[in-house]
């Protein structure tokens, strides 16, 4: 007997409706929970499903109801702990009200994001949450947003697009740790990013993540403010993957003029960070202090703990898709949505650097 007729045959409406001893109709309109049937005809179909073990077709529920019950996150990177966190946040959040979430990941490519939101809309989602991998290319957004079609923006700001967008402001938190850093003695603070760029970093020049340029902007300020130079040959962006991460880390710390501090802007970079400073024999803080975005648990448990800044991710994602759930729903949003913010949590990995020490 061959595979395809040994396959148990999918129950359809109309076995339900035959098991139920009612019309088609009567049962699609049990089974969708729409129009109009009595408790009684309700009760029979929903037995007899239950009894064939029915699974509803949702495309075809979708059709039918304007609804297919289900969100379209994406984001630039699932392996980033940041974007598995609020990606948490969402999907607890959405399970509670009843939504399915279909994820996409972009490897931050706005031509991968582009083809990720289209299909997305052809699988008739209900919403899109998008951490934009670029918030200047945004055209496809806009579009989204002009159709009508709830949309929630996550982590990053998207220029000229009003929508409602769930991120921490990130300039003020990078002004407070470049202090730190500037008051402990750094003056060669490095800052390392997978922000793709096709020129090296140069004040002033326009970046494709809102995020990276508060965070510098922020650096820039509390060197400023101190009347120090900025150096712009410490700002590394394309750290791509663990071996760049490697190779710019060694670079920093090998230059005629090394990095007394080095700043990673996401847990995976720390990661390659911090292993390459391991393989040049150097030690955390005595040789070089380093900072992070991001707090999670394995920052706790390193030799020594690991000072970083810390962001409400979860409830970032929880509160992304409660605003659109909100939006899909046709609520309104509340007078005073949340207010997220970051904090430096000072640990064990910054100290005065060994050129500053008595």
């Amino acid at each position: 007997m061959s595979s395809n007729s040994s396959r148990r045959r999918e129950i359809t409406v109309a076995d339900v409706a035959k098991a139920a001893q009612v019309s088609k109709a009567q049962a699609a309109r049990a089974l969708g929970n729409y129009g109009a049937v009595s408790e009684e005809v309700r009760s029979r179909v929903l037995a007899a499903a239950e009894e064939l073990s029915y699974r509803p077709n949702e495309l075809a529920r979708s059709m039918n109801t304007g609804k297919s019950n289900t969100i379209g996150v994406v984001v630039g990177d699932i392996e980033n702990p940041h974007f598995g966190l609020a990606t948490r946040g969402i999907t607890d959040t959405a399970k509670k009200s009843g939504y399915n979430v279909i994820l996409i990941n972009t490897d931050e490519e706005v031509s991968a994001e582009i083809e990720a939101v289209h299909v997305l809309l052809d699988k008739r989602v209900d919403g899109l949450i998008v951490a934009p991998a670029s918030s200047v290319e945004t055209e496809h957004l806009q579009h989204v947003h002009e159709t009508g079609r709830p949309l929630v923006l996550l982590d990053r700001k998207a220029e000229g697009l009003g929508v409602e967008t769930v991120a921490v402001s990130m300039a003020g938190i990078s002004y407070e740790s470049t202090r730190y850093l500037l008051e402990a003695g750094h003056r060669r603070i490095a800052f390392v990013s997978t922000l793709k760029s096709d020129s090296p970093y140069r004040t002033g020049i326009v970046l494709d993540s809102s995020q990276i340029t508060e965070r510098l902007e922020g650096m820039q300020r509390a060197f400023a403010e101190s009347g120090l130079i900025f150096s712009e040959d410490q700002v590394r962006l394309n750290a791509g993957d663990a071996d760049s991460i490697r190779n710019i880390t060694r670079e920093l710390l090998l230059m005629p003029e090394p990095a007394t501090a080095i700043v990673a802007s996401d847990g995976l970079i720390a990661l390659s960070v911090v292993e390459a400073i391991q393989e040049l024999g150097l030690s955390i803080p005595d040789d070089v202090s380093f900072l992070m975005y991001d707090d999670f648990s394995w920052t706790r448990l390193t030799s020594p703990p690991l000072t970083v800044i810390a962001q409400p991710v979860y409830e970032m994602g929880v509160a992304a898709a409660s605003a659109l759930i909100r939006q899909i729903e046709g609520r309104k949003p509340a007078a005073n949505g949340p207010e997220f913010s970051a904090r430096l949590i000072r640990r064990g990995s910054v100290a005065m650097p060994r050129t500053a020490r008595v």
